[in-house]
């Protein structure tokens, strides 16, 4: 069956209206957020530790800065936007100290109540509204008129209208424009992690390399290659974004299209599925979560030694010159700043 499509007409604005509603944190998603549900004529503060770069910033923007614990106090909905690994230590210092029977905590990614980092009480309203694109999509489709489709999740609900309260939000960021889904806290994060480590991050950046390895290694011009396995796959992405895997088929020459589904599945075969089995096991055990916790707590050298030594990988030396060459990727480099999905 189906899943329901939740849009306009099923969220309604009063639900926040006479609310106090604090963003916790404000980057990517904060920021953006926060200025939606300002403009969509809801009672926004930011919350931010004292000496945040931040504050001026939101400031000059027209909200209210306060320190964390106090808009905490102040607030009715309070929305953690800080980054999955920092929720715990806000929440036990600064958010939970001060939740009293009736308020609600909204989180954008289900990671931290699915694993357990935080646990808020029993009186606590717990929801999640998660938009399915980076905080600068979130804010430019709003601009627009548009929205950016988003999922929605309640964990707890002693209030027993806190899916009322979610559709309010996500209307608000104008994500009923688009479509809401709704979910589970286990669900959004089982799968946003596995598609963010096999497909979406991980597997793509993993076959570029492969790719433009074997290339260089067979005697091919690095910026060539570099067109041919980098360049070239927003195009066919664009396609596949605007209507789906068929319909991006039937935009591509028949060689293409041959070459498409007579050596692709060759390529990603049966055990490259064997793997992600086995990836997604991780997730739902808890062992990535874990694995992430323990380089967090280790100081991350692992994972900054791992980003480093993708830095100088030779497709990077090759795509910074080329793209100098190309003007509207020129013209748009300034809007990829700061895709974070930190939630």
């Amino acid at each position: 069956m189906p899943a329901k499509i939740f849009t306009n007409k099923d969220a309604h604005l009063k639900h926040l209206k006479n609310k106090c509603c604090a963003v916790i944190g404000f980057g990517s998603q904060g920021h953006a957020q926060a200025l939606n549900l300002k403009e969509s004529g809801i009672n926004i503060i930011v919350g931010l530790y004292p000496k945040s770069k931040s504050r001026s910033v939101a400031s000059k923007l027209g909200f209210q800065v306060m320190d964390t614990a106090e808009a905490v106090k102040k607030a009715d909905i309070i929305f953690l936007a800080v980054p999955d690994l920092k929720i715990a230590s806000v929440f036990q210092t600064e958010v939970e100290p001060h939740l009293t029977e009736g308020k609600t905590i909204l989180l954008g990614h289900g990671f931290a109540i699915h694993y357990k980092t935080i646990s808020p009480k029993k009186e606590i309203n717990v929801i999640m509204v998660a938009p399915k694109g980076p905080g600068n999509l979130v804010r430019r489709q709003f601009i627009k008129g548009e929205g950016v489709p988003a999922l929605i999740a309640i964990h707890q609900d002693p209030s027993k209208n806190s899916k009322a309260v979610a559709l309010a939000w996500a209307k608000g960021i104008g994500s009923t424009r688009a479509g809401v889904y709704e979910t589970t806290f286990r669900e959004e994060t089982e799968t946003d992690l596995f598609g963010e480590q096999t497909i979406l991050c991980g597997g793509i950046s993993a076959l570029i390399h492969a790719g433009f390895e074997t290339l260089i290694e067979h005697g091919y011009q690095p910026e060539i290659a570099y067109f041919e396995v980098l360049h070239e796959l927003k195009l066919t992405v664009d396609l596949i974004h605007e209507s789906g895997i068929s319909g991006m088929r039937s935009s591509i020459s028949e060689t293409a299209k041959y070459g498409d589904v007579a050596v692709g599945p060759k390529i990603i075969d049966a055990s490259v599925k064997k793997r992600m089995k086995q990836v997604l096991h991780h997730i739902q055990s808890g062992k990535f979560a874990q694995d992430w916790i323990n380089e967090d707590q280790q100081g991350r050298k692992n994972y900054h030694t791992l980003l480093k030594k993708g830095e100088k990988h030779p497709i990077e030396r090759v795509g910074k010159r080329l793209r100098t060459t190309i003007p509207w990727i020129k013209k748009n480099r300034g809007q990829v700043k700061n895709i974070d999905k930190s939630k």
